[in-house]
C-alpha cells in the first residue's frame, strides 16, 4: 500500500467520521481513540485492507455495539464479591507483566491452563472487556504520556503450556488461512521464549513463566516474589485494575446503586466474509483430524 494511497484513504475515512453527529457515538468514539484519532483510523483501515467503506462500517458498527451494551460504563461494574473475582482471575489467565523498551505494554495470556470454570460465561466476558477497556483507556494513554508519543498497541505473550499437541499441530493448518498482515504479527518462540523476549524488554518485564530456570537462558533466575505471577489478583496490575473499577463504581453509585450480578453483552453476527473464514477453518481442521485418524 503506497503512502499516497494510504493518506488518501485516511483523509476519506476522516471525512466520513466528521459527518457523525450523534452524541452517544461521538462520546464512545472518544473512549476508543483516547486522543489518537489518526492512529485509530489507520488501525481500522488496516483491518479492512484499506477499504474506506468497509473500515467506516466497521467503526460505526463498533460504536453502535458499544453504545447498545453500555461499554463506556463497564469500568464502573465490579465483579463482586472479591472471592468470585479471585476465582475468575485464577481460571482466566491474563495479566500485564511489564513494558517493552519502546514502552509497549506486555500482556501474558495462559492459553493452555485457563479453565473458565469458576463462574458463568457472562462474568468471563465482562472481565475480558474490562481488561481491554482498562488497557485502552488507562494503560496505553499513560504509556503514551510517559514516552511523549502515541502508543496504541501492545505485545501479547501466549503461554501454550497445557495445550494438547493436537491443538498445537492445528496451528500449522490455520496459519496459511490468515491474512499476511496477521501472520506477520505471530512469532512462535522456542522454549519459554526468554532469550528472544529479552531482545525487546528487560528481565523484570518478562512474564513469570519466562523466568523459570531450566526453560531457557540461565542468565537470570526468578526472585520468588509472591507478586511475580501476573495472572494473580495479588499482582500489582490486577490490584490497580480492580481498585480502579471499585473507585469508579463508588462515583457512579451516587447516581445508580451497584447491582450484584454479571454484565451481559450482546455479540453482533459476524460479517459474511468472517463467517466464510470460520467455515473454512472448521473444514480444514476436520480434514486435519481425519488425516490423523481422529474423527471425533
Amino acid at each position: 500500500m503506497g503512502l499516497v494511497v494510504s493518506e488518501d484513504a485516511l483523509k476519506k475515512l476522516q471525512a466520513l467520521m466528521d459527518q457523525v453527529e450523534e452524541e452517544p457515538l461521538l462520546r464512545t468514539f472518544q473512549n476508543v481513540h483516547q486522543g489518537c484519532v489518526t492512529e485509530t483510523l489507520i488501525r481500522f483501515l488496516k483491518a479492512r485492507e484499506w477499504n474506506v467503506a468497509k473500515a467506516h462500517k466497521m467503526i460505526i458498527d463498533c460504536l453502535n455495539w458499544r453504545v447498545q451494551n453500555e461499554i463506556d460504563n463497564i469500568l464502573s461494574k465490579p465483579i463482586i464479591p472479591t472471592d468470585l473475582y479471585r476465582g475468575i482471575r485464577d481460571s482466566q489467565l491474563i495479566g500485564l507483566s511489564g513494558y517493552s523498551r519502546e514502552g509497549l505494554p506486555v500482556f501474558a495470556i495462559g492459553v493452555g491452563l485457563s479453565t473458565f470454570d469458576k463462574a458463568s460465561v457472562h462474568y468471563y466476558v465482562q472481565s475480558h472487556i474490562q481488561i481491554n477497556e482498562y488497557r485502552d483507556r488507562v494503560i496505553l494513554p499513560s504509556a503514551s504520556k510517559k514516552h511523549g508519543q502515541p502508543i496504541t498497541t501492545c505485545i501479547k505473550v501466549l503461554d501454550m503450556t497445557g495445550l494438547k499437541l493436537s491443538a498445537l499441530n492445528q496451528i500449522k493448518v490455520v496459519k496459511p488461512l490468515l491474512q499476511e498482515r496477521t501472520r506477520r504479527k505471530v512469532q512462535v518462540l522456542p522454549g519459554c521464549g526468554r532469550d528472544e523476549l529479552l531482545k525487546i524488554m528487560d528481565f523484570a518485564s518478562l512474564p513469570h513463566f519466562c523466568k523459570r530456570e531450566g526453560s531457557g537462558s540461565s542468565k537470570h533466575s526468578d526472585n520468588g516474589s509472591g507478586n511475580e505471577n501476573c495472572y494473580s489478583l495479588d499482582h500489582p496490575f490486577h490490584q490497580k485494575l480492580y481498585n480502579h473499577i471499585k473507585e469508579q463504581s463508588r462515583i457512579h453509585e451516587a447516581v445508580e446503586p451497584i447491582k450484584q450480578g454479571s454484565f451481559h453483552v450482546d455479540f453482533p453476527e459476524p460479517p459474511a466474509e468472517k463467517a466464510e473464514i470460520v467455515k473454512t477453518l472448521e473444514s480444514e481442521l476436520h480434514k486435519f483430524k481425519i488425516s490423523n485418524g481422529n474423527c471425533d
